[in-house]
């Protein structure tokens, strides 16, 4: 298991499909645990996580000093719903969210929203994962 990892957030990670240079979008990244791990399974990719709470993003950023001066990791403060590519910004090749009630249905207006944003700032094949399956479940994005 991923060092300061839950059982359930370490199968989270190891369930992404990632290669050593994707670029990934944590949304809802919380303290930041799931965004560290993934940034350090890394090599030329990157992680953006995002967080609506900016406690949460404050949080992220004072446990993450190693992930972020690497290059791997870097955190903004927005809720998905309204997160768009910053100019210059490339798309991504993964997406992942745990409890993240605009993602899993708790929300569906702010999920419809969300799913609109998502959309958008995929790479070509990029892939949406939630959690709810074993232990992820994979959203289709089509328009």
């Amino acid at each position: 298991m991923a060092a300061g990892l839950s059982p359930r957030l370490a199968a989270v990670v190891e369930a992404l499909p990632l290669t050593p240079a994707s670029r990934v979008l944590e949304v809802g990244c919380g303290p930041g645990a799931a965004a560290r791990a993934v940034a350090r399974r890394l090599t030329t990719g990157s992680v953006l996580a995002i967080d609506r709470s900016a406690a949460a993003i404050a949080l992220a950023r004072s446990g993450s000093a190693a992930e972020i001066a690497s290059g791997r990791l870097r955190l903004r403060c927005v809720a998905v719903e309204a997160f768009a590519l910053e100019p210059g910004e490339p798309p991504f090749d993964v997406v992942f969210a745990v409890r993240v009630g605009a993602l899993d249905g708790r929300h569906p207006a702010a999920g419809r929203l969300a799913l609109a944003r998502l959309r958008a700032a995929l790479a070509p094949g990029g892939r949406v994962f939630v959690d709810g399956g074993d232990p992820l479940r994979e959203l289709r994005l089509d328009p």
